[in-house]
């Protein structure tokens, strides 16, 4: 089957197709081509945009029309997963290492699995330097075990990827990053596409209308200052 997909230019014209226009077979495939640049990757973010592609394929930039989100103020972590963390010895800091859990996102996963290809990884870094990509770790007898990054939008947190090297580190991070960004004024966290995973997590689908609704809103706001400033959360 053939498909005609919108090709972005690089560096001169960073902006995209209504997403609306956005393919229903494969969901949400809204265009191609253009770059990494931070000027792209946040105009694409604070639309509902983002990129996701193979190492053979182009740069290929998705709006599905359903969502996976968490709402952090209704995150209830299992009685298994506070059991565990109190006798963990994990400890949670927020933007120690955020180059290193970017890295170790891709190189966690089997190759043919990954999607955080070189220039995802540099694109990313560039945008914690720049002060928008942030991280959070978990930490064990000082080794990096595990942690998410993602990008700050205002009061939506806009999730990339998570690993886990050790047992539940990925979900402890989630947990109390979701305690965090509350307290601090986050309402939102987007992960993108919605899976079984996600959903055994808490994360619920969200259609990409009400989505980009509440995107607008909450990314006017911004959350209270020091929510990402480098940090401690909580020990086991």
């Amino acid at each position: 089957m053939t498909i005609y997909l919108p090709e972005l230019e690089q560096e001169h014209d960073a902006s995209f197709p209504d997403i609306e226009s956005a393919l229903h077979d494969p969901d949400g495939l809204l265009a191609m081509g253009g770059d990494l640049t931070p000027k792209r990757l946040l105009l694409a973010y604070s639309h509902g945009i983002f990129p996701w592609y193979s190492n053979d394929d182009p740069i290929l930039w998705w709006s599905p029309s359903i969502r996976g989100v968490f709402i952090p103020e209704n995150y209830t972590p299992s009685k298994s997963l506070k059991k565990f963390f109190k006798k963990s010895g994990y400890s949670i800091t927020i933007n120690h290492a955020t180059s290193d859990v970017i890295s170790l996102c891709a190189s966690t996963r089997p190759a043919e699995e990954t999607w955080i290809m070189p220039e995802m990884i540099e694109a990313y870094q560039n945008l914690a330097k720049l002060g928008h990509c942030h991280s959070v770790e978990v930490w064990f007898n000082n080794e990096l075990v595990g942690g998410l990054y993602g990008l700050q939008i205002g009061q939506v947190f806009c999730g990339e990827s998570m690993f886990s090297i050790k047992t539940n580190a990925s979900k402890i991070a989630l947990w109390k990053f979701c305690e965090h960004f509350v307290a601090f004024g986050g309402k939102l966290i987007d992960c993108q596409m919605m899976n079984p995973h996600l959903e055994s997590l808490g994360a619920i689908p969200m259609e990409r209308p009400i989505f980009n609704e509440r995107l607008q809103v909450f990314s006017a706001i911004s959350v209270f200052e020091n929510c990402y400033q480098p940090q401690s959360l909580s020990n086991g």
